[in-house]
């Protein structure tokens, strides 16, 4: 049996070894070469940790179980484990050349067909145990697959983003805690003893808590082009949206969750972890971050970080300098004539917004039939979504609000309320003109209010707001961040 083990791991290394050559004289450039190496050794971790949670559900459904050896986790040898998320994960996608997704899932039904069986008396198969074979390639070495080969050719920025979201909160939220409880302290009994009530509160608190890291996530797709992954970094600086006010939003949402969990399953060890993470970040991770970004960005990413901290956030958001090079601030178009929208710009022009120009929608070349959000990089949002971005450009407080109501579907669920009960879509139309204006989505909508009353929601024209137009200066998100369209209205 021992000799069976050694086998299920030095077989796949060898693999491993032989299409990493095989990768080496098709990428003779080193960097090209690291990177696809990266992308492999992601596809790696998605497949250990998609692994280790169908063993989880194997253990429920009893498809397959292993013999009682040593250096095992939660009954799973270690070195099978290892062996087979190598087979699962970085082994195709450096053959991802030759070997194209469908093959490769062949292959590797093929082998588990042949090979497991023969693994006997270590691993105990029984009649159905095809079907979880089936469901492990469809759930885990497909998706593993498919992140490390667009990742590798940094393709599908949507999908690849998404899905390493899902294996780096499997991570946080279940791999390394279920690991701490496996050798430590703590258990998931604890908490899953708790009354419905509490824990739909522990729920709430923790996705406040994640609201920071999805909205960084977020960020780094949309105006970076890049993921969180360290090695498939964002394409450009981005200051902006948590950024604008801390520098480590993912790893300090990460630290918060993972100290929720401990408290909630009263694990010191899960605790100890977490500060454990901490100091891995400032002495460690945190310098070479700093030198790395350094180097790329420059006197830009020295001005940023002079003003933005680690793991203690600002008040207010991030003032980038304003070369003359640098876009023009943000704009809030939003309808003067509509009381609520009106009311909008005055809570916002209350509150001084940083980098943000609040100006009439009857001004806008379109005829618009909700408050647009125009930023200076050229990124455009409307209805709910255009207000949750002003509230970026107020302070720490507000902006979390806003990264909240932009969460997937909290957004869709507060512009469906804000369209059926607040204030509907209707056109802002110039000079106060009643003549009819099609919506849309169908329908007749007659603009509203007399022309002299528009404007009023930002009276005080001044540096941060003002209703008027404004010099070419920055904002807070990076230059080079790309644009982003505007979707089309409903209809």
């Amino acid at each position: 049996m021992t000799t069976v083990r050694y086998l299920c791991l030095l077989v796949p290394l060898a693999l491993l070894l032989g299409a990493a050559r095989l990768d080496q004289r098709r990428h003779p450039a080193p960097d090209r070469r690291r990177d696809v190496r990266l992308a492999a050794l992601l596809a790696g971790i998605a497949a250990a940790v998609g692994i280790a949670a169908l063993h989880e559900l194997s253990r429920l459904t009893g498809w397959y179980t292993f013999a009682e050896v040593d250096g095992t986790f939660r009954g799973m040898p270690v070195d099978l484990w290892l062996g087979w998320a190598v087979l699962w994960g970085p082994v195709p996608v450096l053959l991802r050349r030759v070997v194209p997704v469908p093959a490769a899932l062949g292959l590797l039904l093929w082998l588990d067909a042949v090979t497991m069986p023969e693994l006997a008396p270590l691993v105990r198969l029984a009649p159905n145990w095809l079907v979880g074979e089936l469901v492990g390639l469809l759930l885990v070495a497909l998706p593993a697959q498919l992140l490390g080969r667009w990742s590798a050719d940094r393709r599908q920025l949507t999908a690849r983003v998404l899905l390493q979201m899902a294996v780096f909160t499997a991570v946080t939220l279940w791999l390394v805690p279920t690991a701490v409880f496996e050798y430590g302290d703590g258990s998931w009994a604890r908490l899953t003893a708790l009354p419905a009530d509490r824990l739909f509160l522990l729920a709430q608190v923790g996705l406040l808590v994640a609201v920071p890291a999805l909205a960084a996530v977020r960020e780094f797709a949309v105006c970076g082009g890049g993921t969180p992954y360290p090695w498939d970094p964002p394409r450009r600086l981005v200051t902006t949206g948590p950024y604008a006010y801390l520098a480590n939003p993912m790893q300090v949402s990460a630290v918060g969750l993972l100290l929720l969990i401990a408290a909630s399953t009263g694990s010191g060890w899960l605790a100890v972890a977490a500060l454990a993470a901490v100091a891995f970040g400032v002495a460690v991770a945190g310098p070479h971050e700093r030198r790395y970004l350094d180097q790329r960005y420059g006197p830009a990413w020295r001005a940023y970080r002079s003003q933005v901290r680690d793991w203690w956030p600002r008040w207010r958001p991030y003032p980038s300098p304003v070369p003359a090079s640098d876009p023009p601030p943000a704009v809030l178009w939003i309808d003067a004539d509509c009381g609520t929208c009106r009311a909008v710009a005055g809570f916002l022009h209350r509150r001084r917004p940083h980098r943000l120009v609040i100006r009439p929608a009857a001004e806008h070349p379109e005829v618009l039939w909700r408050a647009r959000y125009e930023g200076g990089d050229g990124r455009t949002e409307r209805g709910v979504a255009a207000v949750a971005h002003a509230l970026d450009h107020v302070n720490l407080g507000w902006a979390g609000v806003g990264w909240s109501l932009r969460l997937p579907g909290v957004a869709w669920l507060a512009q469906a309320v804000t369209d059926a009960m607040i204030a509907p879509p209707h056109p802002a139309r110039p000079g106060g003109d009643a003549a009819p204006a099609r919506h849309p989505a169908g329908g007749t909508v007659v603009a509203r209010g007399p022309a002299g009353r528009r404007g009023e929601g930002c009276p005080t024209p001044n540096s941060d707001c003002s209703t008027g137009r404004s010099p070419q200066s920055a904002s807070t998100a990076s230059p080079a961040c790309r644009r982003v369209p505007s979707p089309p209205p409903p209809g």
